[in-house]
């Protein structure tokens, strides 16, 4: 095979590498197109179209590291294939099914992942105009979704392969969004330090790891009708607490006052109180110090919206979502202490 290296557009490598590899899964299967889909910076999303392959096949998706940067960290696709086939075999738990993987020669020939194309759509109510989903139909995700995240905690990382893995304490992760609020400029961080020193001072015991997400809400599963069929997006996983991730999605509820949301009014969300319960009666225990991992959670909005602002700032690219949320940075901070006021 003769591969094409580095060029701005990666299409016409990953069609060629993909006929190849493609030919190990399902011997008489051709490539008939691969196009792209809108999705993150982090790692660059196709759809390719199949023939001679195995009925409901056809179309399947390609994921793959941005040309020219070290296919690492969240750009790392074939650690996001490995917690997927492992998760594959979870009772209650839906992610994509790995079809086959391409190791690459970084960066020249960036590692690819080959998934199912699951049916769906991606939608965080909070973010989107009120009525994109019906009011019904987001209570009934939210709640399929919370359940899916209790089954997915009970799975235990030391029956599977991944247990390797290097563990995410909560004091690393106030780490993590302190580091990140010293790369922005000081009118986005206000307050920050003596936030992240009552979050150390404050830390509770962690709990056993397990499998989280990083980024457990709506927007990063697929749904149809009030069903969540698909979790995807698995870019930041981690073992660690999986009260970071309940306490994520309910930062997620009208309740929670997102301050990216373009409205006030309802969206069908469940309160975060119905979720915690419903979490709860699956996962078979109660959670403890959830009010700390709030803290935790308003401190990482807070950092990870000073990020998306410096980076809007520098493109040139300030829309009115930044502009809604900047006022919102130093309120996050507030409102954090007070919760830790609480503990």
């Amino acid at each position: 095979m003769s591969a094409i290296t580095n060029t701005a557009d990666p299409t016409a490598e990953l069609t060629e590498r993909t006929a190849a590899v493609l030919r190990g899964w399902a011997p008489d299967a051709t490539v008939e197109s691969v196009e792209p889909l809108t999705g993150g910076t982090s790692s660059l999303t196709y759809v390719a179209t199949l023939a001679g392959v195995p009925a409901g096949s056809e179309r399947i998706v390609l994921k793959t590291a941005p040309p020219g940067l070290e296919p690492v960290r969240n750009r790392d696709v074939l650690r996001q294939a490995r917690i997927m086939q492992v998760l594959a075999g979870v009772p209650g738990v839906r992610v994509p099914r790995v079809l086959f993987c391409d190791k690459g020669a970084p960066t020249a020939r960036q590692p690819f992942v080959a998934m199912e194309l699951v049916a769906g759509d991606c939608t965080e109510p909070v973010l989107v105009p009120r009525g994109t989903v019906p009011a019904g139909q987001v209570r009934e995700r939210a709640l399929d979704a919370v359940r899916m995240l209790a089954r997915l905690h009970r799975a235990n990382p030391k029956r599977t392969p991944l247990a390797v893995e290097p563990v995410v304490t909560p004091g690393a992760e106030i780490d993590r969004w302190t580091r990140a609020f010293t790369t922005v400029p000081d009118d986005l961080r206000t307050g920050y330090r003596a936030v992240a020193d009552r979050l150390h001072a404050t830390k509770p015991a962690a709990m056993m790891p397990v499998f989280t997400h990083g980024d457990y809400r709506l927007g990063n599963t697929l749904c149809e009708g009030g069903s969540v069929t698909s979790i995807i997006d698995w870019e930041i996983w981690a073992l660690g607490d999986p009260r970071s991730d309940l306490t994520w999605l309910t930062f997620f509820t009208d309740e929670a006052r997102h301050p990216a949301s373009p409205s006030d009014e309802p969206t069908g969300m469940p309160g975060k109180a119905e979720l915690i319960d419903a979490y709860q009666e699956i996962r078979g225990e109660a959670l403890p110090d959830l009010t700390w991992f709030e803290a935790l959670t308003k401190y990482k909005e807070s950092a990870a919206t000073a990020l998306l602002i410096k980076r809007a700032r520098k493109s040139g690219e300030l829309k009115d979502m930044h502009r809604r949320m900047l006022p919102a940075l130093p309120v996050l901070l507030e409102e954090a202490t007070e919760l830790l006021g609480k503990g």
